[in-house]
This record gives C-alpha cells, sequence and structure tokens, in this order.
C-alpha cells in the first residue's frame, strides 16, 4: 500500500471583497476535490454573478503545488492578466484541492495590464490569509474477520491506528468493516496479522485517490 500524504485543504466557502480603482472584486474560495467539483463550483459563482463584467478562475486539484489537474480562465479580461495570476498563488499556497473565482465589477477606470495581475493575484492572497483549513487524511476501507479470542486486543490496536469501525458483525467470526489513514495501512494489517497469529482475512476494499 503506497503512502498517502496528507495536506491542507479549505475547511469551507470563504469570501472576502475588495475596491480598486473603483472595481468591486469579489474573491471566493472552496474545496474542490475533483475537476468536476471544480467546474461545479464555478459555474455557482457565475450564476450567483450573472450581472458581472468577468468572473475569472483558476483551480488546483489534488496536493500543494501540483499541476496535473490545473485549470484557469481569464473570463474576458486581457490574457494572461488574470487566470495565470490567480493559478501561481495558489500553486504556492500550500493548499490542495482549491478553487478560486475573483468577481469584478468595473468601475469605469482601467488598471492597465500590470495593474490587473496585481490586483488578481492580491485578490486570491487576500482571501488565503483569513482561509480556515483542515487537514485531508486520505482514508483506505478495510475489512477484517478475525476469531473471536481477538476481539480485545485488536481494539487496542485502534487509536494508535487512527482507525475508525464502520460496521461490525458477530457470526461465526467477527467481521469488522473500518477506514483508516491510507498511509498507515501496511503497518495495522501487520499488526492484525501479528495478533492473529496469521489467523486473520484482512481485504482493502477501496482507498481515496491520490
Amino acid at each position: 500500500m503506497p503512502k498517502s500524504n496528507r495536506y491542507r485543504i479549505p475547511a469551507a466557502t470563504h469570501r472576502v471583497e475588495e475596491e480598486i480603482s473603483r472595481s468591486r472584486f469579489i474573491t471566493t474560495i472552496g474545496y474542490t476535490p475533483t475537476v468536476e467539483a471544480a467546474r461545479d463550483f464555478i459555474g455557482a459563482i457565475n450564476d450567483e454573478f450573472a450581472d458581472v463584467s468577468h468572473n475569472c478562475w483558476a483551480y488546483l486539484v489534488g496536493p500543494p503545488g501540483s499541476t496535473s489537474q490545473i485549470g484557469l480562465s481569464d473570463a474576458g479580461e486581457p490574457h494572461g492578466t488574470a487566470g495565470r495570476p490567480m493559478l501561481n498563488v495558489l500553486l504556492h499556497a500550500g493548499i490542495g484541492d482549491i478553487c478560486v473565482v475573483i468577481t469584478r465589477y468595473f468601475g469605469g477606470i482601467l488598471l492597465g495590464k500590470g495593474g490587473l495581475v496585481k490586483a488578481y493575484s492580491g485578490g486570491v492572497q487576500l482571501a488565503l490569509q483569513t482561509l480556515p483549513t483542515i487537514e485531508r487524511i486520505p482514508q483506505a476501507h478495510l475489512v477484517i474477520i478475525t476469531d473471536y479470542t481477538n476481539i480485545t486486543s485488536f481494539k487496542r490496536l485502534l487509536p494508535e491506528y487512527e482507525v475508525e469501525i464502520l460496521e461490525e458483525e458477530y457470526a461465526t467470526d467477527v467481521t469488522y468493516q473500518i477506514k483508516l489513514p491510507v498511509e498507515k495501512v501496511t503497518l495495522f494489517t501487520q499488526a492484525i496479522i501479528d495478533l492473529a497469529n496469521g489467523q486473520a482475512l484482512i481485504e482493502v476494499i477501496s482507498t481515496d485517490e491520490e
């Protein structure tokens, strides 16, 4: 079982607002663990601010700094002045699975390309300063079948490996459905084999995507 890194993700949708040269910039950040979730998030902001001059966006799906699943859009602003600066900030933020949309209501004063880059990158930086985050811990779902004599020893192991029991069934043997951090699966399964003297069935049902 490969190791899977823990990393920070947005804990909730977060929004900040500022005015720059009479233009109103509204920055909204959300947790988007898939590309589909990012597109849905962007769509929701577009619907919310359907009357706006621009809804520029960028997203990063995966661990912090990963570029395997990214997206960006200038949404009508001059090329390279919005989406790319926003994405650059996200890539260095130390946060994964994140999408940001900046809504701009034009105030009548042209900012120029440099001003736009500064405004859009600054909007993301401003929102990140107060963004609540939590730790993403990729989980594995396992089924353990063992003898009744191992129940006490089995349950004593659980806190050390951050195991949560999802279901337990008592029949000829005891069957547990559990989840635990992916990174702890190998050591945990070895501990089960040791305590049961090899008399345990262990099956990994699923794991979170890397």
